[in-house]
């Protein structure tokens, strides 16, 4: 299949999960959701395969166990490609009522990983490496984001050059574009390819730099 853009009908479809995120709205709307936004998101991560390599997309009910939020449906559609081989370092697209975000980096590091990139970030060639892409991803209009600390991470002084980027827990670039007519097109396929493309050195940093976590199981808190 082709992709041909997200019709309208998957951000109606989006606006009425949004005000009745229940299991009636759900049901009587799911061919709209597999029709309008799961179809057209599946062929665009085919088409992106040949470049990029198999992404997966995420199943729409939410995790509710945990959350004091019980509604039982994401508001979204993700998907996410974690490339072969790399240890570490994402790409990411979503589609929803508030049109489309593309995010590439890493969510969510283990303890292990976490030192492991304090470590680098501390020294100057790849600390120094590393700053260069955020300050080029910025200026090329991406938010930089994360999981930070408050203060200073224990062990570093609080004028360190590249203090920002010591405190992060976790480091991502994401763009969100809100609805137009493009994205009922192939330039959306070409956004999001052309970010992604953009995530590529970043995400190569995290992998060579960071890594796999090599934690047990069991010690991954």
């Amino acid at each position: 299949m082709t992709f041909t853009g997200f019709p309208d009908e998957a951000l109606v479809f989006y606006e009425g999960l949004e005000a009745d995120n229940s299991r009636p709205y759900w049901t009587e709307h799911r061919q709209d959701y597999e029709r309008y936004v799961r179809a057209p998101m599946q062929a665009l991560a085919d088409e992106l395969a040949a470049e990029f390599g198999p992404a997966k997309l995420f199943r729409p009910y939410r995790d509710v166990r945990f959350s004091s939020d019980k509604t039982p449906y994401k508001t979204h559609q993700g998907t996410v490609l974690h490339p072969e081989g790399r240890g570490l370092g994402s790409v990411y697209v979503q589609v929803s009522a508030d049109g489309l975000r593309v995010a590439g980096g890493c969510w969510g590091l283990q303890p292990d990983q976490v030192e492991r990139y304090r470590r680098a970030v501390d020294d100057e060639l790849p600390g120094g490496l590393l700053s260069a892409e955020v300050d080029r991803l910025r200026a090329a209009g991406y938010a930089i984001e994360g999981d930070r600390l408050v203060r200073m991470p224990r062990g570093y002084p609080a004028d360190h050059p590249r203090a920002e980027l010591l405190r992060h827990k976790a480091l991502h670039a994401s763009a969100q574009w809100t609805p137009d007519d493009w994205l009922h097109g192939r330039e959306a396929l070409q956004r999001v390819r052309d970010a992604w493309r953009e995530f590529a050195e970043l995400n190569r940093w995290l992998s060579d730099n960071v890594g796999a976590s090599t934690a047990p199981p069991d010690r991954r808190r």
